[in-house]
């Protein structure tokens, strides 16, 4: 009974359904106090007015020292790797494979070197044969300087004692001119005297012994006056062959002047072939560098992609083969609008977002560009056409990341980020 006496004071609606019944009769129900709305106060709202005004001018002061974008993305070098040579491949290393990290002199792929092994050999037999022709061409320059130079001096001494003969035999033929006119004075006395004593003998007025005496001499002094004049003919001829052989010699003292020319003919000839052991001391230069090539090594550390080499493939020269990403090196290209460039000036701090991992990493303005983006494209805007309309163009703004902030190295080339730069 107590229970539910306080259950009927706890719960007022089942009190007066309660007391109805008791009475018979309906009760009116209580009207429910209602509180008029409550105002605030003026002052209220001009401090709400006050403070909004503060944190929006706050804001937009803090604003004014920033500028963002989402254009951005993480960029990084490609280094696509190729043959130099042609070939077919013989080896390929197991950690060649798409995502796989690879360090820096690690032996990527070998090609067949079979040919260009033989190359080589070919180029350094070739080698000994020029190094031989060049020692024996460097050998034959001081003989040909020897040899050339003593006939020179041969050939002149000879022409020396040509003309020396010519002169002596001049002499002779005076000598022998002088003795014929002797000849002819003694040949010409004889004849009178015999003409004489041929008169007296046919008188009888001498004796025909003193006439055969007169007329043997005058037979002894013609023969000599013929002998001597032969003997000028014969100087006269000597002479004439003496004034040959001197031509001769000269002709051949000449040809023997050519002497420095043969020397350097022969120097240059030994000069060339040296240079043909240079030009083949190159070929084997080059077979040896064919011949390293066949082998292929990483030029940097990073991830591979986009491998298309398979064993046995034949390739050939530039062909691509696959890609190293480094992801060391690697930066954020954020395109700016033109209008939030005023104040960006390289060195300046950046806070970039990275999306993939939700978080922020620091990083710095390494540069500005020197044009922008559509200038550079396949097709530039021509605005001289006339049909202009100005649209604010967008700049890529190079950001370096800081560095020991990615020990993991998980930021990739091609992730979103949002950049927002501290200009002021």
């Amino acid at each position: 009974m107590t229970q539910a006496i306080d259950t009927l004071e706890e719960n007022p609606q089942i009190s007066s359904k309660v007391t109805e019944q008791r009475s018979g009769q309906p009760q009116e129900p209580r009207p429910r106090f209602v509180s008029p709305p409550r105002r605030l106060p003026r002052w209220a709202w001009f401090a709400l007015s006050t403070i909004a005004v503060v944190v929006l001018l706050s804001w937009w002061l803090y604003a004014r020292h920033f500028e963002s974008t989402d254009d951005a993305q993480i960029d990084g070098h490609l280094n696509a790797i190729s043959a130099r040579i042609s070939g077919t491949v013989l080896y390929i290393n197991p950690k060649v494979e798409n995502n796989q990290y690879v360090e820096a002199g690690t032996l990527l792929i070998e090609l067949d070197p079979n040919d260009y092994q033989a190359a080589l050999d070919r180029a350094k037999a070739d080698l000994v044969t020029k190094e031989g022709a060049a020692r024996s061409a460097g050998v034959n320059v001081p003989i040909t300087d020897t040899s050339a130079f003593s006939r020179l001096r041969l050939a002149e001494a000879a022409r020396d004692e040509a003309a020396a003969s010519v002169e002596a035999e001049q002499a002779n033929l005076g000598a022998a001119q002088h003795k014929v006119q002797q000849d002819e004075a003694l040949y010409a006395r004889a004849e009178r005297d015999r003409v004489r004593y041929q008169a007296l003998v046919e008188k009888r007025e001498i004796s025909r012994s003193d006439y055969d005496a007169r007329e043997t001499e005058s037979l002894a002094t013609a023969q000599a006056l013929e002998s001597d004049r032969a003997a000028v003919t014969s100087i006269r001829q000597k002479i004439a062959q003496a004034r040959s052989l001197v031509a001769e010699r000269g002709a051949q003292v000449q040809e023997a002047r050519t002497a420095p020319q043969q020397v350097v003919d022969a120097q240059s000839k030994s000069q060339s072939s040296f240079g043909e052991v240079e030009r083949v001391r190159a070929d084997v230069r080059t077979a040896e560098l064919n011949l390293g090539y066949t082998k292929i090594y990483a030029p940097v550390s990073g991830v591979i992609g986009r491998k298309t080499v398979e064993l046995g493939q034949r390739i050939q020269p530039a062909q691509s083969l696959l890609a190293i990403v480094p992801v060391d090196d690697i930066w954020v290209t954020a395109d700016f609008k033109e209008t939030q460039l005023k104040y960006m000036r390289p060195g300046q701090s950046v806070s970039i977002h990275v999306d993939t991992f939700g978080r922020d990493y620091r990083g710095t303005v390494e540069n500005l560009p020197g044009a922008a983006g559509t200038v550079f494209s396949l097709l530039p805007p021509e605005n001289a056409s006339g049909n202009f309309v100005k649209v604010v163009q967008r700049l890529p703004v190079r950001i370096r990341f800081n560095r020991d902030q990615d020990a993991q190295q998980l930021l990739r080339p091609g992730m979103s980020v949002e950049p927002t730069v501290k200009v002021r």
